[in-house]
């Protein structure tokens, strides 16, 4: 017997054409992650190149500053500086004020125990500010030959300054303090921080003396041409 199918023709399903602004969108999300990550490539870029130029510039002001750290020890080929880079301390300056060359130019424990010093000073109605920290050469030979103006021979301003070749200003190792309330308070709790008055004509000089901690300071000289280092 023959078999009539009686249900009705399949018809070929086609696909539902996708609508062309949907097919755009992912080709859109691509371009904008694309453009995202192009200027996160140039932003970084741009401040690896301002770090590299700062860490090649040395002492303050550069990478020390840029990264937020003190820029600490007199910073080689400085001899030559002049005026506030080469040592010149403008009036009211910080032991804490690191970007100023006369203070950041001293050794780091010098300048550790002169800022302990000088918080417990504060912390007894002291001001203490710094008149003088680390020179250039060329600074400190400009001062030798203004004492040597001012007493009239060399032997005479050798009483009060250094030469460059001896005078531990040039190698960060000694800080003159002010006002003189501060040198009075330095005078009588200096050493407690290792801190010590060298010349008796000098009540504002002060050098690390760590030992002094424990055995307090050793004898004062009666001003620099009795010191043996002036005299190498």
């Amino acid at each position: 017997m023959r078999n009539l199918d009686t249900s009705p023709p399949t018809l070929p399903v086609h696909p539902r054409p996708v609508p062309a602004r949907q097919r755009r969108r992912p080709a859109v999300v691509l371009a904008v992650v694309a453009g995202a990550v192009a200027f996160s490539l140039v932003v970084l870029l741009a401040v690896a190149v301002a770090v590299s130029r700062a860490a090649t510039t040395g002492g303050p002001g550069g990478a020390g500053r840029l990264l937020g750290t003190a820029a600490v020890g007199a910073a080689p080929g400085r001899d030559d500086a002049t005026g506030e880079a080469g040592g010149v301390v403008p009036p009211g300056t910080s032991p804490f004020d690191e970007d100023v060359p006369a203070v950041s130019g001293l050794d780091p424990r010098l300048l550790d125990a002169v800022r302990r010093a000088t918080a417990d000073a504060t912390a007894d109605g002291v001001v203490v500010v710094v008149n003088g920290g680390w020179r250039s050469s060329a600074y400190q030979e400009q001062l030798l030959d203004d004492a040597v103006e001012q007493y009239g021979s060399r032997t005479e301003a050798a009483r009060w300054v250094a030469t460059p070749e001896t005078s531990a200003h040039v190698q960060g190792d000694a800080v003159d303090v002010g006002s003189w309330d501060a040198t009075s308070w330095f005078s009588e709790h200096g050493a407690a921080y290792g801190l010590c008055q060298i010349y008796e004509n000098e009540s504002w000089h002060y050098e690390l003396r760590p030992e002094a901690v424990e055995q307090g300071c050793p004898p004062m000289f009666r001003d620099p041409t009795d010191d043996p280092r002036m005299n190498p």
